[in-house]
């Protein structure tokens, strides 16, 4: 089609799919055949980068003056097009159609396009059409083919980058010897990016970084010291670097030890440490962190927004994500996808589950990710039925699902024992939505049979899985066989879980636990040999409490909190209270071969019984008591929680690492079914 014919009418037909609602016809005046490639190019570059409607009306006037086969104007309308805010990149493909014989401007437009709307192959096979013609690539076509090949993980493809560089005579360009050393990096090959780095006469502090990043990547510690020790010019980014790398090698003190040194920090340094921290489990002290960036008086981004509410979704930390979410509102701080799935994850993962879709329904951007946030929270909630009903309301959206987002629906599933539905959802995976089931796919189905009963499907399940099973898909079926008491086949699956993880401490813990219910104490009296001799530790049980905006953490057996006393003293009225309404220990939850009374004495404080304890005692009447326990909330604890919450007049969340128990007058949201 000849655009120029297009002056009257619809100045943007040719962009608009047939059948579709014919956009609004952009007025024109006299005086825009006056317009000058620089004043259109300027438009482009100013507010066609934030406003799609500003884009498409200069793209009318650049049609209508004529100017749309100047190169340099195409090339950036087709940029602008690319804009992965707008999503609009099959308009920049289209634009791209309407140019003759496109010079190389034209061709780095969509090439860099493709990067970065995270279509990195498109990338690659529109530059085999690029030398196919008669442009000839210059150095600005090939950092983003670099990065491409470092998205993919191409490192064949990369080396051919590589020799066209070299073949076409750009190696000597800083922006594209920097790319290069970013790609070798990525791909572990830190050898290959020094010896890039070293055929240059000259190199920038940039491409040392990424010669950093690479040996880290590499796990070389020494060398990337080496390599840091050794460096003439050192800035900010250098230091980024090496804490990110640290914390990366999970030498997380060696990253803080790094990130007190610097001279000077941005906001980017501030954001390394608070996901280095975040990556090592370390959600504390990320918090931690974040506040001593506030005593700085630094604005924080949102990427460092991001990560806090990341730290603040892991604690239950929900007096800090709730101050961060009024300061988006009161800075306007734009809620983009991360950062607006980042509050509807906070929300969900601190149990408000109807405030974190209040935040997604007023999203204007999400993303699948977003999609999957709010799904995977009204799983572990105990809102299958709405997790199912938002799944297809997803589609509906042309949203297309991805594997996460079924790991999440098969969780929902799993936890309201919809066997049906979820057999039903895994066999369409592959068949109508084209995702290809992975080994935690089949783990929730194991989980979702094994939690009703069907031990003897899971089982079938296993063996006929086209996938090695991993020790998690054993582990469920290990849990379903604890939960319903099947000795025999827990025996079975845990003497496999023993081999593939002889260092993991909760699988000999679950294996004791079985032995124990059904008085196996000689079984678990050898088990408790076989760890010693492979030098195994249990993980200790661990809850935590955010109460006015402190973190507090507890410990099983634990005396060392300052108040403890205080909480003692709380939790002996508190089993008064219990006693009197008929409450009595499960003692089948101790793995010892001790008497009664101490069997008992042992269950009073479970960490989760502290923490309550401390809300009961730090908050007024009638306050929600929001716990988080990183193990599992045992039977006991469940039972004494129920009545807890119905003797105190409370509701009570205890959120375990499996999903959220929310517990009000007497019964939990689980329905005793987890």
């Amino acid at each position: 089609m000849n655009t120029t014919t297009i002056a009257t009418g619809q100045p943007y037909q040719h962009l608009t799919p047939k059948n579709h609602p014919s956009e609004t016809q952009t007025s024109s005046s006299s005086s825009s055949t006056k317009l000058s490639q620089q004043t259109l190019l300027r438009l482009l570059s100013t507010k066609c980068t934030t406003s799609l409607q500003h884009l498409k009306q200069t793209h009318a006037l650049i049609i209508r003056t004529g100017h749309f086969q100047d190169h340099y104007v195409s090339g950036s309308l087709a940029k602008s097009y690319s804009n992965p805010d707008f999503k609009t990149l099959d308009f920049s493909i289209r634009v791209f159609n309407q140019v003759r014989n496109p010079n190389v401007f034209v061709w780095n437009s969509l090439i860099r396009g493709f990067v970065d709307n995270n279509q990195p192959l498109k990338a690659l096979s529109f530059y085999s059409k690029m030398v196919g013609s008669k442009s000839k690539p210059n150095e600005y076509t090939y950092p983003p083919l670099f990065k491409a090949c470092a998205v993919l993980g191409a490192v064949e493809e990369g080396v051919q980058v590589h020799a066209h560089v070299v073949k076409f005579g750009k190696s000597g360009g800083k922006h594209v010897r920097t790319a290069g050393v970013h790609m070798y990096a990525s791909f572990g090959q830190a050898l290959v990016a020094r010896h890039m780095l070293d055929e240059s006469r000259e190199s920038d502090v940039v491409c040392w970084n990424a010669l950093i990043v690479g040996y880290f990547k590499c796990g070389n510690v020494e060398e990337a010291k080496r390599v840091f020790e050794n460096m003439k010019e050192i800035d900010i980014g250098t230091w980024n670097s090496m804490i990110s790398g640290f914390a990366s090698c999970g030498m997380i003190e060696d990253a803080r030890e790094c990130f007190n040194r610097m001279p000077e920090k941005d906001d980017v340094s501030w954001s390394v440490m608070i996901n280095g921290y975040n990556r090592g489990g370390y959600y504390k002290e990320s918090l931690a962190i974040f506040k001593e960036m506030q005593m700085e008086k630094l604005k924080p981004s949102k990427f460092v927004l991001s990560s806090v509410l990341t730290a603040c979704a892991n604690l239950g930390a929900l007096d800090q994500g709730r101050w961060i979410h009024r300061y988006i509102e009161s800075e306007s701080i734009p809620q983009g996808a991360i950062l607006g799935t980042s509050l509807v994850n906070m929300y969900a993962q601190c149990g408000l589950i109807d405030l974190a879709w209040e935040v997604f329904d007023e999203l204007k951007q999400k993303e699948v990710f977003t999609w999957n946030a709010m799904i995977g929270g009204l799983a572990v909630n105990g809102r299958a039925v709405d997790a199912i009903q938002l799944f297809f309301q997803m589609q509906r959206e042309k949203m297309k699902p991805d594997d996460i987002t079924f790991a999440a629906i098969l969780n929902a599933c799993a936890h309201a024992g919809l066997v049906d539905k979820g057999l039903d959802f895994l066999h369409s995976m592959k068949q109508d939505y084209g995702v290809e089931p992975k080994v935690e796919h089949y783990g929730s189905v194991v989980d979702l049979l094994g939690r009703v009963g069907l031990l003897n499907e899971a089982e079938k399940v296993i063996d006929s899985m086209p996938l090695e099973p991993n020790a998690a898909v054993w582990g469920a079926l290990l849990g379903a066989c604890r939960k319903h008491g099947n000795v025999e086949l827990g025996e079975k699956v845990g003497k496999i879980l023993l081999e593939l993880e002889p260092r993991n401490g909760g699988r000999y813990a679950l294996l004791s636990n079985i032995y124990a219910r059904a008085g196996r104490w000689e079984d678990v009296k050898n088990l408790r040999k076989l760890m010693k001799e492979r030098g195994v530790k249990t993980i200790a049980g661990k809850s935590t409490i955010d109460v006015d905006g402190t973190v507090h953490e507890f410990k099983m057996g634990d005396g060392s909190y300052p108040q403890m006393l205080d909480i003692y003293s709380m939790l002996e009225t508190v089993f008064e209270k219990l006693n009197l309404e008929g409450y009595l220990p499960d003692t089948s939850q101790v793995l010892f071969d001790i008497d009664e009374e101490e069997k008992k004495a042992e269950l009073r404080y479970h960490s989760e019984k502290l923490a309550i304890a401390f809300g009961l005692l730090k908050t007024t009447p009638g306050t929600t008591i929001r716990v988080v326990n990183h193990l599992r909330v045992c039977d006991d604890c469940h039972n004494a929680t129920k009545l807890i919450s119905k003797i105190y007049n409370r509701k009570i969340i205890v959120r375990d690492r499996v999903r959220y128990h929310h517990f009000e007058n007497g019964t939990c949201s689980c329905q005793d079914f987890w």
